[in-house]
Formats: C-alpha cells, sequence, structure tokens
C-alpha cells in the first residue's frame, strides 16, 4: 500500500525546508535507511533518509522548491500502484509540484478581469470624444489623493497642456495636467477632499456631453486597474510628466510652466527664465520650449570680463546621466528565519540595554601566561565566556527565559554562541560552561565555527541555549547592542579591547579597555538585576584568577 512521505521538522524553528537535491528519481526502487534527498533548512543542509520501503511513485517538491513541515514531498508504493487518493485526501498540505495545464483549470480572476476590461469605461468615453481623468500613482507609495486645488471649474474650456489640479499626496504637491482639449464636463472631487488612485476625479469633452454612463461603468471594482494604465497612453502620459511643487524651489520652478515643458527645458538645458511663455497667463508649454532660441552672445554690451561671464552663463548645464543597477537573490532559509525570529524578539520583548567598561590588563596577562603551557591557544572570547558562565551561577536571574505565563529560572548553564556563517548567524551552544575548563571551552567552539562554516552542524548544536554571547570585537568594533535569542532572557554584545588612557592611582596611564553591553528582556531582568551581573563579570575578568576557583 502506498505511503506519503512528508517534509520532517528538523530543527526547532524550522517552519519549511527547501529540497537542496533529489538522489532518487520516480521510478527508483529504494530501501529503508536510502538517502534520499538533501534539505536545507534554516541553519544547515541535512540528509534525509527513508524509513520505508517501496518504489518512489510520486516527488511533490522540485530541486530548489521550498516546502512547509508536514507537507507531502513523495510518495511510496508498489509499481504502478495508484496514488492519487492520497494526494487528494491529505490532510496536510502538499508541496507544490508541476501539473498540466488545461482550460478547465483557468483561475477565477482571469474570467472576472476579461469582463471588466470588456466593459472599459474609458475607451467608451473616448469613443464618445470624452477623456476620462483619473488619480494618477504619484508616487511608490501612494494610495489616494488630496485635491489641494482645482485651477478651472466646471464649464471651463481645457487646452491639453492645462494644470487642470494640484494633488496633494504622502511625499509632494503636484499638477495634474488633462492632455485633452475641450470644456470640463464633470469634476468628482471637491478641493481638501480625497480620491483612491485611479478614482475619476474629472472628464473633459465636448459641451453638452452626457457623463452619467462612463459614471456609472466605472463604479465596478477595477480589478485591472494596472492593465488599464498601459493600455492608456493619455493616462500613463499624466503620470510620467508630474512635476513635484517644492516649498524651497528656485526661480525657475516658480515661473509657470507646464511639467513637459520643464522635463523638455531641463534635458536642454535652457533656462525658464528666457523662455516667454505663450499660454494663458503667460504659461510655458512644450511648443514654447521647443522654438526657443538662446540669446546671442554678440547683444552683450559691457566690459569683455562681463561679457565672457554672460557667455559662459548661456551655455547650457551638462546633465549627468547615470545607470542605476541592482541584484535581487531569493531569501535563503536561514536569512528568512533570522528576520521572522529576530522581529518577534526585538518587537515583542522590552529591550533594554546596560554598558560596562571593563579592565583587561589582567586578563591580557593571564591569556599570554596560559598560552605558554596550554596545549589550544585560549582566546579572548574564550576568557569572556568562561567568565559568563561563573556569574550566570551566581545570578540565576539572568540565566532565565519567559515562557509568557511563567518565567523558568535554568539551573543548568548553556551559553551559545553566536558564529557568523554565509547565508547569516548560527548559535551553537556550549552546555554546561561553568563545569569546563577553558581548553575544553576553545577546543569546543572551534569545532563548532569550523562545523557551522562547513553546514555540518546538528540540531541538537544549536538548541537549548539559557544565555548567549555575541562578539565583534575581532572585527574591530568599540561596542554595540544585540537582539535577544528567544528564548533567552540576555544576550552579551563583545567589543574589541581598545587601549585608552585610564586613571590608576590618581596618574593616567595607557589602559586595555573592553566594552560590554547586555541587552536584557524587562519582563524577567531589571536594571538592578542585569547591572549585578555586570559587576560579577567585571570582577572575574579584572581578577581573572577567580576563574580558577
Amino acid at each position: 500500500m502506498a505511503e506519503v512521505v512528508k517534509m520532517p521538522k528538523m530543527s526547532d524553528t524550522m517552519t519549511e525546508g527547501v529540497i537542496a537535491k533529489w538522489h532518487k528519481k520516480v521510478g527508483d526502487k529504494i530501501s529503508s535507511g536510502d538517502l534520499v534527498a538533501e534539505i536545507e533548512t534554516d541553519k544547515a543542509t541535512m540528509d534525509f533518509e527513508s524509513f520505508q520501503e517501496g518504489t518512489l511513485l510520486y516527488i511533490g517538491a522540485q530541486e530548489g522548491e521550498a516546502a512547509p513541515v508536514d507537507s507531502v514531498i513523495a510518495i511510496l508504493g508498489q509499481t504502478g500502484e495508484d496514488f492519487q487518493a492520497l494526494l487528494s485526501g491529505a490532510s496536510t498540505p502538499v508541496a507544490s509540484a508541476p501539473v498540466a495545464k488545461s482550460a478547465e483549470s483557468k483561475p477565477a480572476e482571469v474570467v472576472v478581469a476579461t469582463e471588466e476590461v470588456s466593459g472599459n469605461s474609458d475607451a467608451d468615453a473616448e469613443a464618445m470624444g470624452a477623456t476620462i481623468i483619473r488619480m494618477p500613482l504619484l508616487s511608490d507609495t501612494m494610495t489616494e489623493g488630496v485635491i489641494a486645488a482645482w485651477h478651472k471649474k466646471v464649464g471651463d474650456k481645457v487646452k491639453s497642456d492645462d494644470a487642470l489640479a494640484d494633488v496633494e499626496t504622502d511625499k509632494a504637491t503636484m499638477e495634474v495636467i488633462g492632455y485633452a482639449d475641450g470644456t470640463l464636463l464633470y469634476v468628482g472631487v471637491e478641493k481638501g477632499q480625497a480620491a483612491k488612485v485611479n478614482d475619476i476625479i474629472a472628464i473633459v469633452g465636448k459641451e453638452g456631453t452626457d457623463v452619467s454612463a462612463f459614471l456609472k461603468a466605472s463604479s465596478k471594482p477595477k480589478a485591472v486597474a494596472a492593465v488599464a494604465a498601459v493600455e492608456k497612453p493619455a493616462a500613463a502620459a499624466v503620470v510620467e510628466s508630474v512635476q513635484v511643487v517644492h516649498a524651497d524651489s528656485d526661480s525657475s520652478s516658480r515661473l509657470k510652466a507646464s511639467p513637459l515643458a520643464r522635463k523638455i527645458a531641463k534635458d536642454k538645458g535652457i533656462d525658464l527664465a528666457q523662455v516667454k511663455g505663450s499660454a494663458e497667463g503667460g504659461r510655458i508649454v512644450k511648443k514654447d520650449i521647443e522654438g526657443f532660441t538662446p540669446l546671442a552672445a554678440k547683444s552683450v554690451v559691457g566690459t569683455p570680463a562681463e561679457a565672457k561671464a554672460v557667455e559662459v552663463a548661456a551655455l547650457p548645464v551638462p546633465q549627468f546621466t547615470g545607470v542605476e543597477k541592482y541584484t535581487e537573490k531569493p531569501v535563503s532559509q536561514m536569512r528568512k528565519v533570522i528576520a521572522k525570529r529576530l522581529s518577534e524578539s526585538l518587537f515583542t520583548a522590552p529591550h533594554f540595554y546596560l554598558t560596562m567598561s571593563i579592565d583587561m590588563d589582567s586578563a591580557m596577562q593571564a591569556r599570554a601566561k596560559i598560552n605558554e603551557f596550554a596545549s589550544a591557544k585560549i582566546s579572548f572570547n574564550d576568557i569572556v565566556l568562561k567568565a559568563v558562565a561563573i556569574a550566570l551561577k551566581q545570578h540565576p536571574n539572568v540565566n532565565s527565559s519567559w515562557l509568557g505565563d511563567k518565567i523558568r529560572y535554568n539551573e543548568h548553564v548553556n551559553i551559545g554562541v553566536a558564529v557568523a556563517v554565509e547565508d547569516g548567524l548560527l548559535v551553537p551552544v556550549v552546555r554546561f560552561a561553568d563545569g569546563k575548563s577553558l581548553s575544553h571551552i576553545s577546543a569546543e567552539v572551534k569545532d563548532f565555527a569550523l562545523r557551522a562554516k562547513t553546514k555540518k552542524l546538528q540540531p541538537s548544536d544549536w538548541e537549548g541555549s539559557t544565555f548567549t554571547i555575541s562578539n565583534l570585537g575581532m572585527f574591530g568594533i568599540d561596542e554595540f547592542t544585540a537582539i535577544i535569542n528567544p528564548p533567552d532572557a540576555c544576550i552579551l554584545a563583545v567589543g574589541g579591547i581598545q587601549q585608552v588612557p585610564v586613571v590608576k592611582n590618581g596618574a593616567v596611564v595607557p589602559g586595555n579597555v573592553m566594552k560590554v553591553t547586555l541587552s536584557c528582556d524587562h519582563r524577567v531582568v531589571d536594571g538592578a538585576t542585569g547591572s549585578a551581573f555586570l559587576q560579577t563579570l567585571k570582577a572575574l575578568l579584572e581578577e581573572p584568577v577567580r576563574l580558577l576557583v
């Protein structure tokens, strides 16, 4: 009998996995224990072995595709066995798989769009000699615009380059051009009122034209507004030719000119102050720019220096043109989980931060002495980790977790060590760190770092931390704040050791100072509790012989 194979949950934070590689194909025989696929989780790429036997009848997720935990990724059974009932009756999601397209599977949205396009009020209006003016999309974040002012009223004659209204968006106030000749037949939004993008704000056409039919047709939802904008050049032109009006604009922007005229003038390096407008009120339009001839330099009267200055001023301003480039990459499983978990932590747990400076002179001397005899080199990170572990035993409130309706005070000390990898960050855990020697801690952290970078860590390596350390001192960072790694209540951000002037015995002398910042979840740890922990940590690092007691 056929059996389904589901996406396994390979870590406590995993919600979906990506099929990195299939080692079997449909039709292959599979025995229990065979390597079937490689699955990329948020933390590592792991081998997936089959616990069932049979023939591979179905693959639900292709290589490179993601599938939610517990979704069907494969089906095993007897050769030729019908497995469709398992797919249709699956109680859990089925991973996406290629299916044959047919006319019957046409999405309902396509049918709706076809019906709405067939009733295009804009096209009907154009056929009757009228132009519908809609609220244009004037910025990438705009959802609606407010009519700041109307420059025309119903019954006024309108030319194609006239500004009909000023529209206030979320970013600026801009002009809306009608790009139509005729009479303003209808105003849909009064001054001070808002209209959503693509709503009708005006209609221009022949005097006496009945606009009620256009308004009724436009009251239907526009599921294909983006398509309509592409198919209607006039509407698109309104969006492309909008000019932002800033309060601190220069004198040329205060001149009356259409947005299109301003754009052409800017491209040609023409000073609008030299152009005489032919439209109503002396407004400069496209034809004025195209027919403009710069003043001749020979008309200058004055000294040679003045003549030279005017001649230079008359030259067009060169326009620098660059190329906007970017690269987009799909978000990896690891980065997805980092984004999800740390966003939840920062915006759920009320963080506060405590920073302390620690004199590392004694720690540096102790490290140098230890490394003369140790089989493996001890790093400052190893010393900090050991000191943190001992301090946590003395301050169990810091070694705790928020569980919603209760607080867990951990009696064991498992310290997560943040390790940077190519796709993000992993936090393997040094378990029972308070009872381990510096040599043991050093060897374990080095092994974790190596396996993290080669994606060889297993779920048991990164689960169960009670406290986390993030050290960026080796990257030249003086101090920083870190986001708590849930469910821990605290994380310690460790900066680099800086040689700075310090006061000792009343004299200013060179000193080696390291700054640490404790990020605390205020639901669990208060300021006094966190401060007491840092005082203990400071004492241990400034007198490292206490680490051996």
